[in-house]
């Protein structure tokens, strides 16, 4: 237009474009708050998805769908890179029942990782199956049965006695100082099958969580350093940390949703008098 001096109309004609084409001015970005709440959360939390990012922003009061997060999860190229696992061969299942309160069943297992120096750290974990809290995750350099039952005897002094303590066939868990602290303390053990390790799926799961998010993108110095780090990140699991499996609680929320609710429906000691 400006180097014949020809008409808007005609030019458009020339070069195949509509007047509302040229007119066009594109809008502000609107989701630019959002985006940065999004791409700081995945910074923070480098092995969440979308969905739980989604749970993050809801958690803090954040009014937004969900199909808004993943779009702009996806522009921003946060996909988590899945990592390879070995192919194990499938096993017959064997579903496991959800108790209906803490302090019913604790499912543990032990996680190895190593320090800096090349030394093994062996983690005890410790989880309860109603509440899906981390009762404990202790790394130590070395853990046998005398330890162990120390351990134990510290932990139910602060949270009670389980009724029941899943596990595997550990020398740990099968050996004499384990079985006298059980028959001391009235706790049936439950030892699943050898080489099936979804009987004891609920600390499995979790043993997946803490290896994926706290493990594997830590390197640990010393065993003071693992120590700090495992509890900082065991505390935001219980505390900070939403679960789609609990409709988006808490692990501690839904621990205290289950006792309101067990205090809801328990009977009353005067109405049972009569």
């Amino acid at each position: 237009m400006q180097a014949l001096g020809s008409t808007e109309r005609r030019a458009l004609a020339v070069v195949g474009m509509s007047a509302s084409s040229l007119r066009y001015e594109p809008a502000a970005d609107r989701n630019a708050v959002l985006r940065e709440k999004i791409v700081k959360l995945a910074q923070r939390h480098r092995r969440y998805g979308a969905e739980m990012i989604y749970l993050k922003l809801r958690q803090a009061g954040e009014l937004v769908n969900h199909k808004r997060v993943e779009r702009l999860y996806a522009l921003e190229k946060l996909q988590v890179r899945r990592r390879r696992r070995k192919k194990i061969p499938v096993s017959e299942r064997q579903p496991l029942v959800r108790p209906g309160a803490a302090n019913e069943v604790w499912s543990m297992d032990f996680v190895f990782d190593r320090v800096a120096s090349g030394r093994a750290i062996k983690m005890l974990v410790i989880v309860d199956d109603a509440t899906h809290e981390a009762v404990a995750v202790i790394p130590e350099h070395a853990v046998g049965g005398e330890h162990l039952v120390r351990i134990l005897d510290q932990v139910c002094s602060l949270r009670g006695r389980p009724a029941v303590i899943r596990s595997d066939n550990g020398a740990e868990f099968t050996g004499k100082a384990m079985l006298t602290w059980a028959h001391r303390n009235n706790v049936a053990l439950r030892l699943i099958e050898p080489g099936k390790p979804n009987q004891n799926a609920y600390v499995e799961s979790f043993n997946g969580r803490l290896r994926d998010e706290c493990l594997n993108e830590h390197w640990f110095t010393s065993l003071l350093h693992a120590k700090a780090v495992i509890a900082i990140w065991t505390r935001e699991y219980n505390e900070e940390r939403p679960k789609p499996g609990l409709g988006g609680l808490t692990p501690v929320a839904y621990a205290k949703q289950l006792a309101a609710k067990a205090a809801t429906f328990a009977p009353d000691s005067n109405a049972a008098r009569y």
